[in-house]
């Protein structure tokens, strides 16, 4: 037992339950050195993700007291299999649009946060769905991390709890600040934030969620993660996602924005709730317009494994111009860095120049167009941004300014 982690939850009949958070656990003890951990049989799959180690499974207490006697076995470590495969969600499915569509892909292309308004009906959840199926899978320690804050959370499955693609996560609109961000009593479970980590949180009928849960959401958005003070400590969990807002435009939320009877002064507090602190974190934002029926006879749109392959090489691009410099994807840029070492020419730089001298954007929202143009340029296979791309990025930014 000196050198044996023993997990799990006895009961008073004498049975070993299952607990939370044990691939977190396996994962510490290995790292401390220690060579055996025990766990519930029915967290074995879970603890057998983690190699190096050995892992058993028992039932109960009189079983483990058998095998530390010698007399009786063990279940041992069992083979895992993702749970995860191909997304099923076509962007091919999605009628028209054309315009939401591009601004879905140029935020796989480059981890950027995205906005979608519009009546309802026109797409923009189906839209929001088809994000993590063009996102590139979790590489190995990327899978284990969103598995292990998806073990804390209590939500694996006992069978194939490897997670291996990105996660998209729909908290509710009524969700409170705890839902979001985490909490509870007790050890502190992971939040919708956490829970998206490495892949999509999706807030649907964002302008219905209250205003405290909206600004929680900044804290983690740049900095990508989340701190919860306990009485006994702080709880750190990752929360580096993708925050996809969609909005209807108005509280009446017409099929056809002409039938809308709201006031000028109604529509600007339905989305005011939305605060210029967190608007300028989105940098894509995208205004959907209803699909007419000349929509439906034209030819299908590109289909997820198309993009997915034009959104890989824009990732790679990416990663080998940031790699040196510590960072993978374009939205995790700083700005000094795109400001200094990768200054563009007075001709691209002037739309930028131009909306700042007009108080039309801070400098962080310089920065993040600065993102966008970049992923403009990976997509278009351009070494580096021109006018065409700061002008695009900027008019993404711009459309949904507007409330």
């Amino acid at each position: 037992l000196e050198k044996t982690v023993l997990l799990g939850e006895l009961s008073l009949d004498g049975r070993v339950r299952p607990v939370r958070g044990v691939l977190p656990a396996v994962l510490a003890a290995k790292r401390e050195g220690w060579p055996v951990v025990v766990v519930p049989v029915d967290n074995l799959a879970e603890a057998s993700l983690v190699d190096g180690i050995d892992v058993w499974g028992v039932r109960t207490l009189g079983q483990l007291q058998s095998w530390l006697s010698g007399s009786a076995r063990l279940s041992e470590r069992v083979g895992t299999a993702s749970t995860d495969s191909a997304p099923s969600a076509d962007l091919a499915d999605v009628v028209g649009q054309a315009q939401a569509r591009f601004a879905v892909e140029v935020a796989a292309a480059g981890a950027h946060h995205l906005m979608l308004t519009g009546p309802p009906g026109v797409g923009k959840t189906m839209l929001a769905q088809r994000l993590p199926g063009l996102l590139p899978p979790l590489s190995d320690s990327e899978s284990l991390e969103v598995t292990a804050i998806h073990s804390v959370a209590g939500l694996l499955s006992s069978d194939t709890p490897l997670i291996s693609r990105p996660p998209f996560v729909a908290p509710h609109h009524s969700s409170s600040v705890a839902a979001l961000v985490g909490g509870g009593s007790g050890m502190a479970r992971p939040g919708a934030v956490s829970r998206a980590h490495r892949g999509v949180l999706f807030l649907d009928e964002c302008a219905e969620v209250s205003v405290a849960a909206l600004e929680s959401l900044r804290t983690p958005l740049e900095d990508g993660q989340i701190r919860l003070a306990r009485r006994d400590g702080v709880a750190c969990y990752p929360a580096r996602f993708q925050l996809v807002l969609a909005a209807n435009p108005c509280p009446c939320a017409p099929a056809d924005p002409q039938d809308c009877i709201c006031a000028a002064a109604t529509k600007r507090r339905y989305l005011g709730k939305l605060s210029g602190p967190l608007l300028d974190r989105v940098d894509l934002r995208v205004q959907m317009n209803p699909v007419r029926a000349g929509a439906f006879s034209v030819a299908d749109g590109e289909s997820t494994d198309r993009v997915r392959r034009r959104v890989a090489l824009a990732r790679e691009a990416a990663a080998a111009r940031w790699r040196p410099h510590g960072f993978r994807t374009n939205a995790e840029v700083s700005g000094p860095l795109l400001r200094r070492r990768f200054r563009l020419g007075n001709a691209a730089m002037e739309p930028l120049r131009s909306a700042l001298d007009r108080g039309l954007l801070s400098i962080r929202g310089v920065d993040r167009t600065l993102r966008v143009a970049w992923s403009l340029a990976d997509l278009a296979g351009r070494d580096l941004p021109g006018l065409d791309e700061v002008a695009a990025a900027l008019s993404f930014r711009q459309m949904g300014a507007r409330r």
